[in-house]
């Protein structure tokens, strides 16, 4: 789930701000100070974004893991319809990883009697292909 264009261009503004306060002392400084920056800025944004994969019978969203044998079927949502799971449909008692500016949602119960948490919601581009992923595991587990 890395950070949108939109995002990572607006964190790029830091680096000219960070110039100018040096600006100053050095021009030459300036620049150095203002690149280095606007990179670790950037680089912080990506490198701190939430990973959601399927593998080893397992789906791992940020953090947190479960096996895929403990899921119900996927629901993929876009749209007026993700935007309602996101917002008023969304479970108080559900593991959520959700995104601002990702449109596409992923939807899956958690059959875990054990398990407090009633379901998990995640903020997906491909939401699909997220779905696919985890049946694709589920078929494979049993």
């Amino acid at each position: 789930m890395s950070p949108s264009l939109w995002i990572l261009g607006s964190a790029a503004v830091v680096a000219p701000m960070a110039a100018l306060v040096f600006v100053q002392y050095d021009g030459t400084l300036s620049l150095a100070v203002g690149l280095a920056v606007g990179v670790i800025v950037v680089a912080a944004l990506i490198l701190s974004s939430p990973v959601i994969e399927v593998a080893q019978g397992e789906l791992r969203a940020g953090r947190a893991h479960i096996d895929v044998s403990l899921l119900g079927d996927p629901v993929a949502l876009t749209g007026e319809d993700a935007r309602t799971a996101r917002g008023p449909a969304l479970d108080p008692r559900g593991w959520h990883l959700i995104r601002g500016g990702v449109a596409g949602v992923v939807v899956l119960a958690n059959e875990d009697p054990d398990d407090p948490v009633s379901s998990w919601t995640l903020s997906s581009r491909t939401p699909d292909r997220l779905a696919a992923a985890v049946r694709h595991a589920q078929s494979a587990a049993g």
